[in-house]
């Protein structure tokens, strides 16, 4: 990604910083990424070795605020629009922030999308492509000739090229592969080689390298030479011969320090790095832990084959969170905005954990059946029956959510299940004994003693119950290589209600001796 992503609210006049060089790899070249923290002052990159503390950031520059008067905007743009006055267009659009242009083309309709999208400067139009959403970017190229096609194609950066080829349909992707240039090609197939939720699909494998030998003044001037077209060059990752990564240095330094001595003197040789394999929540992990906005990436041999940045990763993040609440709800992953998603899609999503607690309330359903003797000779057990189980589903759902998140951001492994399990019992033991006592008393005061005991009891039960239910479910789907964020509400509160028929009429059926 660019710096203007990088920082949503950066202006475009600003990329023709040092903040925009690179070198261009190919998958087979080994050569060493240079790495961008988000402030050239102050960020560092590093994990600790034994004795060796990490390197890490420790400051964010302010974020300025911008703010466009969306309406008049639209007003002098169709007017310009409808005058064909492209120049003016131009000239008015590119020094707007490009998430703001990106945005503000959203909003058009798509023949004026279209327009305004192809009097954009090439390195302009590239950057607003990279925010669009998938449909949209699906949209637009089917309106563009193959040369403008090959243009925006040629700009992206590669990761933004990747996520772009593995989002569109089939047909659109080998339309694509057709228009790229063999160099591209290759970095494009190589990169859709890792797997699909992995590093690998994020990195891009254009960046600066120094080796530990050179001067400062050399390092510099490798910099401004090939620089040209990186995201990353506040922190420079240094490399041996062979490609691995040895350390880092921080452009302070380079700038700062006398430019005859060696690069090896002044790096860090503690970075912190991921492989291209592993999961992309690592890189999410390591930067929230150490504070980085750009990770090297490394492959199983220890060589440095490209980088990822924060952009990518929290937009990441993101959609993990928000893939989190879908399924906590029940609702299958929407990967598009509500207001872009259409209604057949929503119905999809959400219709499978409606129709599968259907049938749960089914069940419940012909559990009660069961127990008619029970409840004809006391009808005042229906009374209480939605409490118990819609109380104990929302202590379930409590410890489901809890451990959930506490599994997701790495609080707890399995290893620390007997520990959870017992502190669950406690505190579920302490919640189920006050709830019991309060709808004990309501229960004695309104109906008898008998059945404020009955429904106390069963209060108890059935909270510690699916408490305990709702703490181990997401050890079990983690363990199984399941998302433990399905353990969320759905599930829990099903079980609750089964259990909680089950043990409320057979407490009564043996306290009552019916």
């Amino acid at each position: 990604m660019t710096d203007e992503k990088k920082d949503r609210d950066s202006m475009h006049d600003n990329k023709g910083s040092i903040n925009d060089c690179v070198q261009r790899h190919s998958p087979s070249e080994n050569t060493t990424p240079g790495e961008q923290s988000r402030d050239d002052d102050r960020d560092r990159a590093g994990t600790a070795t034994p004795g060796e503390e990490p390197w890490v950031a420790t400051q964010r520059p302010a974020v300025p605020e911008i703010n466009i008067d969306e309406e008049a905007e639209m007003r002098v743009v169709k007017g310009l629009l409808g005058h064909g006055d492209w120049a003016s267009l131009r000239e008015h659009m590119v020094n707007w922030p490009i998430a703001e242009i990106a945005d503000f083309l959203s909003e058009l309709d798509k023949p004026e999308r279209v327009l305004l999208f192809r009097v954009l400067p090439r390195d302009v139009a590239a950057e607003v492509f990279s925010y669009f959403e998938a449909f949209e970017q699906d949209e637009l190229l089917r309106e563009l000739t193959d040369e403008e096609t090959r243009h925006i194609m040629s700009d992206l950066a590669p990761d933004d090229r990747t996520e772009l080829l593995e989002e569109l349909p089939a047909q659109i992707t080998t339309r694509l592969f057709d228009l790229l240039r063999p160099e591209d090609l290759k970095e494009a197939r190589w990169l859709l080689g890792y797997p699909e939720k992995s590093i690998g699909r994020l990195m891009t494998p254009d960046y600066v390298a120094v080796l530990p030998d050179w001067t400062v003044e050399r390092a510099l001037v490798h910099v401004r030479n090939r620089g040209k077209d990186s995201e990353t060059v506040n922190m420079v990752y240094v490399k041996d011969s062979q490609g691995m990564l040895l350390g880092a240095v921080s452009l302070r330094q380079l700038v700062l320090d006398d430019p005859s001595t060696a690069v090896k003197d002044i790096m860090r040789t503690s970075t912190v790095s991921v492989r291209a394999f592993d999961d992309r929540i690592r890189a999410t992990e390591l930067m929230e832990r150490y504070g980085l906005w750009v990770l090297p990436v490394i492959d199983s041999q220890g060589a440095l084959i490209g980088i990822v940045t924060g952009d990518d990763v929290f937009e990441v993040a993101r959609e993990e969170t928000t893939e989190d609440f879908h399924k906590g709800a029940g609702v299958a992953p929407i990967k598009v905005s509500l207001n872009d998603a259409s209604p057949f899609l929503l119905y999809r999503n959400r219709i499978v954990w409606l129709m599968a607690l259907v049938v749960v309330y089914l069940f419940s359903g012909r559990i009660m059946a069961s127990f008619e003797e029970t409840i004809a000779t006391a009808v005042s057990l229906v009374f209480f029956l939605p409490l118990i189980i819609d109380c104990a589903g929302n202590a379930g759902s409590q410890s489901a959510v809890l451990m959930v998140r506490a599994i997701g951001v790495g609080d707890v492994t399995a290893a620390d299940w007997v520990e959870v399990f017992a502190k669950e019992l406690g505190v579920s033991v302490i919640l189920g004994a006050i709830m019991g006592l309060t709808v004990s008393l309501v229960g004695a005061v309104s109906v008898g003693p008998d059945i404020g005991v009955v429904v106390g009891l069963t209060m108890l039960i059935t909270v510690v119950a699916t408490c305990l239910l709702g703490a181990m479910i997401p050890f079990v789907l983690n363990k199984l290589g399941w998302d433990p964020a399905s353990a969320s509400s759905p599930l829990v509160t099903s079980i609750a209600d089964i259990f909680g028929v089950l043990i409320y009429f057979f407490t009564a059926k043996w306290y009552l001796g019916i």
